[in-house]
């Protein structure tokens, strides 16, 4: 009794799910694009219908069906099918769900897909975990990655699976997507009768950019818009009016993100550690990618603090070293220590102002460099002057401006001007 309440419970959610979720293919059939990795006669498509599927990753850009396609193979095959999704995934989880994996084919004989979404964000350590379980054919793994595996994925997990490189849809695959959805009286907009035509359907396909997600949302977008109007058919001008507004809709989470990275920086510059620690939790429960942010918290450790506190970078980059070590979930412990020493360390630009001022100089010209500067590597530039009354700094007693160290078209120049500003208690 509580499977059929389970599987109402499931048909409920997804009567109610937007419409990229209600279309997703769960048949080969039902998928389109990418024919030459799993068309009718393709190893991969033979491999999943004869339950003979080996590791693989699926490597491709947003939106071109990976996570359909792990599905769709794990639904081919007699397996158990098993979801990790590598922000959110710790390497206790993975050990307990390789001990359940161990333990089905032990006491069932029952094999285990583990799907692992964006693998690239799983550290080695954590990758190492698995590792013994691919090996030994406990599991059969799934990797699906957006980036290149070459690079993201540890070398004997690499060796040990098939990569598979999706494609974004071409614009056939992306029509027969769009039209389905159209005609599908279940789970798509088939009960509102809504018709489409040639050019709409194309300035559809040309706003989704090869990523099916994107197209079905637009297309959503717009016969919701029509069908308010008591409109039944979809024309180009009315599909670029009403996907201009929906723009701002798409972009609005690429600008968040900017947003909210912006907000984090501008806190911990106005050496606010509790604004910091708000953004940076806001940005580990989206998802964001741990590595970007101690990228920039690197940066902002040279930027803003500067030679006021020469450790603020050390600490920096001991952090960007622990995320790639540790990896998430844990990695967040790191990162808040971080955040919390650059956001009440003083503050000091000096370093960076001077540069920008330095490079506005540099691009004047490529001027000579002073022959007092140059090595005489050879008899000939020693006759032509190079290193000539050079003064060895170690030699002097003065400390500096011994000698000109610019170009005379430029003259001697004053860009760094270091400076400290106490923070608030």
């Amino acid at each position: 009794m509580q499977d059929l309440f389970d599987k109402n419970l499931e048909k409920n959610l997804k009567r109610r799910a937007p419409l990229a979720d209600r279309m997703r293919p769960e048949t080969f059939e039902e998928f389109f694009g990418q024919n030459e990795i799993i068309g009718p006669d393709s190893p991969l498509r033979r491999a999943a219908q004869n339950d003979s599927l080996a590791s693989l990753i699926l490597w491709g850009p947003p939106g071109c069906g990976k996570t359909t396609l792990a599905r769709i193979i794990a639904e081919k095959t007699k397996s158990y099918f098993v979801k990790f999704s590598a922000v959110n995934s710790s390497i206790k989880d993975v050990r307990a769900a390789m001990k359940e994996a161990r333990d089905r084919r032990k006491f069932y004989d029952k094999g285990t897909i583990l799907f692992i979404d964006e693998i690239h964000r799983f550290n080695k350590a954590q990758q190492d975990a698995f590792l013994p379980f691919v090996e030994d054919g406990t599991v059969v793994l799934i990797g699906a990655t957006t980036e290149n595996p070459s690079f993201e994925v540890i070398s004997p997990l690499l060796s040990r699976s098939a990569v598979y490189v999706l494609k974004p849809l071409n614009e056939k695959a992306m029509k027969s997507v769009l039209l389905r959805a159209l005609k599908d009286k279940d789970q798509g907009l088939g009960k509102m009768k809504m018709k489409i035509n040639e050019k709409a359907l194309d300035k559809l396909v040309d706003f989704s950019n090869g990523d099916a997600r994107t197209g079905l949302n637009g297309l959503e977008f717009v016969v919701n818009f029509l069908k308010s109007s008591n409109q039944n058919e979809i024309k180009e001008k009315q599909v670029s009016e009403i996907l201009k507004k929906q723009a701002l809709r798409y972009d609005k989470k690429g600008e968040e993100h900017y947003n909210i990275i912006s907000a984090f920086i501008k806190s911990m510059r106005d050496s606010d550690p509790d604004g910091a620690l708000y953004w940076l939790a806001r940005m580990v429960e989206s998802g964001e990618n741990p590595r970007f942010i101690a990228r920039r918290m690197v940066i902002f450790a040279s930027e803003d603090i500067g030679n006021a506190d020469t450790n603020a970078l050390v600490i920096a980059t001991s952090v960007a070293r622990a995320v790639e070590f540790v990896g998430f979930p844990e990695a967040q412990i790191n990162l808040a220590q971080g955040v919390t020493y650059l956001a009440t360390a003083p503050k000091d630009n000096s370093s960076y102002t001077a540069l920008l001022k330095a490079r506005k100089d540099a691009k004047k010209g490529s001027f000579g460099v002073p022959l007092h500067l140059r090595n005489a590597v050879t008899n000939l530039m020693k006759d032509l002057g190079y290193g000539k009354d050079y003064k060895y700094a170690h030699d002097v007693s003065e400390e500096k401006n011994i000698q000109p160290h610019f170009p005379k078209e430029i003259g001697e120049q004053k860009y760094y001007f270091p400076k400290k500003r106490k923070i608030k208690e």
